[in-house]
């Protein structure tokens, strides 16, 4: 039996004993005894700024509710990043607007309440910084063939899209939408992401709705097909396939290491045995990312996964099968444990998705949405903490650009008093990747000794001075360094040293020495 088949088989009796709780807790336990810690995973959020449906709740209208809207998002960042969560997808445009200064379209209302207005600050530089203080990559969740209703884009003014480019929409039944059959509407979102990664130290530009608006709208672009060769479907898959390729063309040249990705539906394709009931990427609404993988215009993919049973399990290998060696990060309605959505789900039901998301080795999990999480519907929050995320992990290198070189280590290692301390570069796109244990040398290939990711700075308090310490120097695309292993004393030699760290090392020959602290075990 191949490793693939013995998957599926597991996964569907997962689905089917998962709904039976004594069953089903009797399967999870039995699969829990393969889950670990892994060093690469990526654990990301999407954090909806439509409406304010996560963050912002409160309206920047004054200086006071302006610094009160700053400590919303902090308070939401300071929870994901106490459940170890490594990647925020932040959206960035909504409908036809943005929450960042743009020359391109207006401020979203989501942030004042009123379309156009100025919050007063710049909310995704903000973002950025703040995520980047706590070790998270900061994704832009781009919202790309809606832009919203008639009505909305009027109130945007005269730098909304139907006003600067109205060849590019179409409106239908009051909702305004983008036509991918103009060559144009890939240019115009390309521009979009081009002015991001100009402008903002952004890690990851991620498309969503790029894609065929659903059946229920009756959208149609069909008077501009013409065959060259092709079905109308593959006409429209083309013309989806070409925005993405156009933000490829346009971001990559400037920041080759700025993850560009997309939120496909849940489901590729029919499977031989398992149907996608008319709602799948390829056929359904003409997306095509299994190309776009292959192709290399996308890094990665966030599938919309909502679903459970057999409209889940058998698709998680399916992904990981068509992923040409790139992380897919399983999305997970996790919004279905509100009762309000009248779903019913159990907290077993996403235990359950988890599992089996982590141990196909797909790439990730990405939960649906942060509100729900940091909320703690269903008792999910110290599910995610202590079960599952306990340990940091680093997001996935970006081995498929297949680059040779790899960051040099830091030249000393050092403890002062109840910091760890290093040599730093001055190489601004450098991370720092901190582990420890019980025994020296520290391994850093296991997971659960990762204690601290994507450190900007050059030391750390230690959680524990009888612990080993040993640090790596990462840069942008996740490649990583030989680990400089703690040396008691100092060696000799030429060790470029931020000021602070040279004056900690100069105090460090003062100290006793440490090299016979703690006890190995």
């Amino acid at each position: 039996m191949t490793k693939p088949i013995k998957y599926i088989i597991l996964a569907i009796f997962i689905s089917f004993f998962a709904n039976v709780s004594a069953f089903g807790q009797y399967v999870l336990n039995q699969w829990e005894q393969f889950s670990s810690s892994p060093k690469y995973e990526t654990r990301a959020v999407w954090i909806g700024t439509i409406g304010g449906i996560d963050w912002p709740r409160i309206k920047a209208n004054s200086p006071r509710t302006l610094e009160r809207q700053k400590q919303e998002l902090t308070d939401m960042l300071d929870a994901l990043r106490q459940a170890n969560i490594n990647t925020v997808l932040l959206q960035t445009r909504i409908r036809g607007s943005v929450i960042y200064p743009s020359d391109i379209e207006p401020w979203d209302d989501g942030l004042t309440g009123y379309c156009g207005k100025d919050p007063g600050y710049d909310p995704l530089a903000f973002a950025i910084e703040e995520c980047h203080k706590r070790g998270m990559e900061i994704h832009a969740w781009m919202v790309t063939i809606p832009v919203g209703t008639s009505s909305k884009q009027s109130r945007l003014g005269g730098k909304a899209v139907s006003k600067t480019h109205p060849e590019l929409c179409k409106t239908v039944n009051g909702e305004v939408f983008m036509i991918p059959g103009q060559p144009g509407t890939a240019d115009y979102v390309a521009s979009l992401c081009k002015e991001l990664v100009t402008r903002y130290d952004i890690d990851g530009i991620s498309l969503d709705y790029i894609r065929y608006p659903e059946k229920e709208y009756n959208f149609s672009d069909d008077n501009l097909y013409t065959s060259s060769g092709m079905s109308k479907a593959d006409w429209k898959r083309a013309n989806i396939t070409r925005i993405v390729k156009a933000v490829h063309d346009a971001v990559k040249p400037i920041k080759p290491w700025v993850k560009l990705s997309s939120s496909p539906l849940g489901r590729y394709d029919n499977l031989p045995r398992y149907t996608a009931s008319g709602w799948d990427c390829y056929n359904t609404v003409y997306q095509d990312p299994k190309l776009w993988l292959k192709e290399g215009w996308q890094d990665e993919l966030f599938p919309m996964m909502y679903y459970q049973g057999n409209f889940f399990y058998p698709f998680v290998f399916n992904w990981k099968e068509i992923s040409s060696g790139h992380p897919i990060s399983a999305g997970l309605g996790i919004y279905f444990l509100d009762p309000k959505e009248g779903k019913k789900w159990t907290l077993n039901d996403i235990r359950a998705q988890m599992h089996v998301a982590r141990n196909s080795q797909m790439g990730g999990i990405c939960f649906y949405r942060a509100w729900y999480l940091v909320k703690n519907f269903k008792n999910i929050y110290p599910t995610v903490c202590d079960e599952f995320f306990a340990h940091p992990s680093l997001p996935q290198p970006m081995t498929w650009m297949k680059r040779t070189d790899t960051p040099p280590a830091p030249e000393v290692v050092i403890r002062q008093d109840r910091y760890m301390t290093w040599s730093t570069y001055d190489d601004k796109d450098y991370y720092y990747n901190v582990y420890a244990s019980f025994t020296s040398p520290v391994d850093i290939t296991r997971g659960e000794n990762l204690i601290a990711a994507r450190v900007k700075d050059y030391y750390i308090e230690m959680p524990d001075t009888t612990l080993f310490y040993a640090v790596t120097v990462m840069d942008r695309f996740g490649y990583e360094s030989p680990a400089c292993q703690e040396c008691p004393d100092i060696k000799h030699g030429k060790v470029q040293l931020k000021e602070e760290a040279r004056s900690a090392i100069q105090r460090h020959y003062s100290q006793p020495s440490v090299s016979n602290r703690g006890k190995k075990r």
